[in-house]
């Protein structure tokens, strides 16, 4: 079977192994990254050093690994990687964004101005304080299908961190014309087909407002939310799409599901981390991971980054308010101490 490129992959396992799984379980998998992490190492078929950051490079690297392997498809889940993933397929005559589209997403600021030369208004600074909900969707050849929604919580400025997110399989905002106008509008006017791409909304007074649009696979564990409550497999969507077929999104569900996030409560020495086994009695828990180690340097919020995540957690539900309820619960087995960095300095 021929195998999907991916170029680059998380460093760690807590949020890149579960769709790498499920991309594996359906197609061979050859990594273009410089040194694939122990974590992928089950999941791969073959290995390409190279820098995906580094355009002309890498896809020098990539064309000659095609001239004696035929490749299925390449699909990235990084939007650095973006230019250098349409530079390949082009080359290569795979599915993929054109050179246009990928510089158009490729980074905010251009983003934003594309969205607002081609008529698809983007959230101003007066729109920070309405709802954000992204449309996780799939763009086929001449349909754009919204599988799921998810709503996220952000934290406070200037880091703004997402707190939580929360899938829904009843979400009454999918059956809202303007929110899916939005979309449709969005999607045609980058000119995206054949990919998975989610649309960031801000919902202002105004009506829907486009915050983002990342054109690849979802990150923060959203494609397993969306699996949970639905039962669409994003990840082998993205990876059917890439290889020119298209995919079952029949959804086998309808319930619920959210992911929460643990921030560290100051900057400093995480002293201590850890997790009540009670917690495994939880009847709504689907998984409760550690990411941080005592011992190690963390930012708190709002200044710190998504690196700084002590832990986070996975629930399902009935429904959204279920969901929320047991998020709560599961938190109380979460316990975690920070030496200042005032105090560690003084030591």
């Amino acid at each position: 079977m021929q195998p999907v490129l991916l170029l680059g992959v998380e460093r760690r396992s807590a949020y890149g192994e579960f769709p790498l799984a499920r991309i594996a379980a359906a197609h061979p998998v050859v990594l273009v990254d410089t040194d694939p992490p122990d974590w992928t190492r089950p999941y791969l078929s073959g290995h390409i050093a190279a820098d995906p950051r580094r355009e002309a490079q890498t896809a020098a690297a990539v064309t000659r690994y095609a001239a004696r392997h035929p490749v299925r498809g390449l699909l990235t889940w990084d939007r650095a990687h973006l230019l250098t993933a349409a530079r390949i397929t082009g080359r290569l005559g795979l599915p993929g964004l054109s050179y246009e589209t990928a510089s158009a997403c490729a980074d905010r600021a251009s983003l934003r101005a594309s969205l607002a030369r081609l008529n698809a208004p983007p959230a101003g600074a007066e729109d920070l304080e309405g709802p954000l909900v992204f449309a996780e969707t799939v763009v086929l050849d001449d349909e754009v299908r919204i599988a799921a929604l998810t709503r996220t919580t952000l934290g406070p400025p200037p880091a703004r961190l997402p707190l939580r997110h929360q899938v829904h399989a009843h979400d009454g905002l999918l059956h809202n014309p303007f929110c899916r106008q939005a979309v449709e509008r969005t999607v045609r006017a980058l000119g995206l087909t054949h990919t998975v791409v989610r649309v960031g909304l801000r919902l202002t007074g105004r009506g829907p407002r486009v915050t983002d649009v990342v054109p690849h696979l979802p990150g923060d564990l959203v494609p397993l939310l969306v699996e949970l409550a639905t039962g669409v497999d994003l990840a082998r969507a993205a990876a059917a799409l890439a290889t020119g077929a298209l995919p079952d999104l029949a959804p086998t569900r309808q319930r619920a599901a959210a992911i929460q996030f643990a921030y560290p409560a100051a900057t400093g020495r995480l002293t201590r981390l850890d997790v009540d086994p009670t917690a495994s009695h939880e009847p709504s828990a689907e998984r409760m991971v550690l990411t941080r180690q005592a011992g190690e340097a963390v930012t708190a919020a709002p200044y710190g980054n998504v690196t700084d995540r002590l832990a986070h957690w996975v629930v399902t539900g009935e429904d959204a308010e279920e969901c929320t309820r047991a998020l709560r619960r599961m938190a109380d087995h979460l316990t975690a101490a920070t030496l200042p960095a005032s105090d560690v300095f003084a030591a």
